[in-house]
Order: C-alpha cells, then structure tokens, then sequence
C-alpha cells in the first residue's frame, strides 16, 4: 500500500471515530459493560471529562493503560480552535470557533450580577430562514452532534478555569433550530445536568426554539425542569409567515395548540421571545393582539431590541415605543420584561460574525 493512501485512510478512520463528548454516562457505562471493564470505570471517565476537563485520554491517570489506549483507539476529542474572540465593554465575551471540517459556529459568554450564562450554537447556520436573523444567511450546512454543543460548554469553562469563574446558567439561543437537531440536543442536556458532570440546574437552562411542533408536543413529554422559549415574534399568522417562514409549515394557531399542551403537561411557564422591529410589528395594535393571545397562559413576554443586520433592511423600535409595547402587555397583566442588550459593541446579533467570517473567506 502507498503512503499516501495509508495516510487518507489514517484520516478517514480518525474522521469516523465518534466524539467521546457524544456519550452520556449511561451510554458509557454500557461501552464499558461491552469492552469487559467495570461500570465504576465510566464515572471515573466522566470526571476527567466534566470535573478535571482533560483534553487527553492520556491525562486519565487513574484508568489502566490498555484502557487508555482502547479510548483513543474508538474516540475522538472535540478540537474547537478559536478563529476569532471578540470581548465588549460589558464583559460579553463572542467566540467564532472552527470545526474539524472547516465550518465555523459561534458560542457566546454573557456576564451578569448572578453569574455567567453561555449561549450555544445547535448547527452549522440555519434553514428556519427568519427574515431579520443573521444565522440563516448561507442556509443550514449540518447538524452539530451532542459532543459538539458540550464541547462549546467545556471550552468555554475550560477559559474561565484561569479564573476561578464559573458557567452557571445555559441557553440554546444559538445559531440553528434546537428542535430540528432534537436528539443532539437532549443528549446535550442530559450530559449539562448529570450531578457527576458539569452539573448545571435544570432551571438554569433554557432551549428556544421557532416553533416546531412536533417536538415540542415531545419535549412536554421529557418530564424535566429545563425551560422553554419560543420565538413568535407576531401576533398573528399573516404577519409571523411574513417574518418568520418556518410559520408556514408550522402555522401561528397549531404553535399556540402545542405551546397550550405544553403548559398543561408540565405546569412550566413558557417564555415568548419577540423582536421589535421598527414599524413592522411593534405598534400598539399588535400589543394589543398579543395581549389578548396570551391572556390566561402561564407565560412571560421577553421584548428584544431588534440587531442591526447589514443584510437585512430592519430598524430598531424607538426606546419610547419599546416601552409603550411593554405597558400595553402589563395592562392585560402579562408579564413582560425588556431584554438587557449585552455585546452590542461586538457584532451582537445571532451569526453575524459567522456570516463576517463566510464573507471574508469568501
């Protein structure tokens, strides 16, 4: 065999070998059982994984040598490298990393007086195709796997390690649809809550999604703690298909139908996450309408500011009318609250520095 053909298929058995960040302890603790070694020997693996935060089975000094060695036979690490970071006055810190095949996610960590929270990224851009959103530009490349979406969480912690900080709060507000990367994403809890792991409270993480129904009828069934947000961002069909063409295959009604169960199902209060766009869907008639949508649901409004987009042609609502949205809601006694901006100074909207970096690649 050449050379060179031995070298392509080095790569390609390294390419194919899963991420160990995949694995949940359970799905570990069954590698173990078929690999002849006891079930304790997971849990020791975890902990260098979530506790110690090794980037090397090699470090695992407590696992035998054979079974060192078998771990990176059949397992691979992520390797996120740091494209770009770039840090705002108030603490945000945005980091566009590289994947192993050469696409790039951003991953963002917010400071707050209550601690720190990461915004992660689900998939490589996004096909929902929301009309003032920075991620969907270039269309959805992939999915990312459970060991991806951990591995942001881990860099992350890793980085704030020199400081003795820690991450305490998670929100899959990243780029891409959670919910259409379902099964990687519940992996991806699973692995954040686990008390063995990186331990994070269950109330403490919140996934946000479009709207796509069919999972979030799943997701009622999950039986866990962990928030819900959806993006609506209308107070009607007509004017959500307009801004949001994810609408049109999930309309507004079947949304609120899901959303309804939800609430019923879990007794969780459901987030609606709504971006004010100057003098599309920010006048009083649709506080009014929203107002009247959700009366009587267990929910709170957050109201965002709307990022400027080079790509998109969309203004900010005017503080003052920001503030009208706000008590019209609270008039019809629901609860709503003004989202603090933060790395506003630093490409803040969601994907706009990936898109920076397809351009300038580009």
């Amino acid at each position: 065999m050449s050379e060179t053909k031995q070298t392509i298929d080095r790569k390609e058995t390294v390419e194919t070998k899963p991420f160990i960040y995949d694995y949940t302890l359970e799905q570990l603790q069954g590698w173990m059982k078929e690999n002849g070694e006891p079930a304790f020997r997971a849990g020791q693996l975890f902990d260098w994984l979530y506790v110690k935060r090794v980037t090397s089975f090699e470090d695992m000094s407590n696992l035998s040598k054979p079974l060192r060695e078998k771990l990176d036979a059949q397992f691979r690490f992520v390797t996120l490298s740091e494209i770009t970071r770039l840090e705002s006055k108030d603490g945000t810190v945005k980091y566009l990393f590289g994947l192993h095949d050469a696409h790039a996610i951003e991953t963002v960590v917010m400071r707050h007086n209550y601690g720190n929270s990461i915004c992660v990224t689900t998939q490589v851009g996004c096909r929902i195709g929301c009309t003032f959103c920075a991620s969907t530009l270039g269309g959805l490349k992939r999915n990312l796997t459970a060991g991806e979406i951990v591995a942001q969480v881990v860099t992350a912690q890793q980085l704030l390690d020199k400081t003795e900080e820690r991450i305490s709060s998670i929100v899959i507000m990243g780029s891409g649809e959670p919910f259409e990367n379902y099964d990687a994403t519940m992996a991806f809890l699973r692995i954040m809550i686990h008390e063995k792991g990186l331990n994070i409270g269950q109330r403490h993480i919140t996934v946000s999604t479009s709207g796509i129904v069919p999972s979030i009828y799943k997701f009622a069934e999950e039986n866990t703690q962990i928030n819900l947000a959806i993006s609506i961002h209308a107070p009607n069909d007509a004017l959500r298909s307009k801004l949001m063409p994810v609408n049109r295959r999930f309309p507004f009604d079947d949304v609120m139908e899901s959303l309804r169960y939800y609430i019923a199902k879990t007794g969780r209060r459901v987030t609606f996450e709504y971006a004010l766009i100057g003098g599309v869907n920010d006048r009083p008639e649709h506080a009014e309408e929203l107002g009247d949508v959700l009366q009587g649901l267990l929910c709170h409004v957050n109201l965002i500011p709307v990022n400027h987009v080079p790509e998109r042609d969309y203004v900010r609502t005017p503080r003052e009318d920001i503030f009208e949205f706000q008590r019209i809601l609270e008039k019809k006694k629901i609860n709503t609250t003004i989202r603090r901006e933060q790395g506003h100074d630093i490409a803040a909207a969601c994907g706009q520095l990936r898109a920076k970096h397809m351009e300038s690649a580009r």
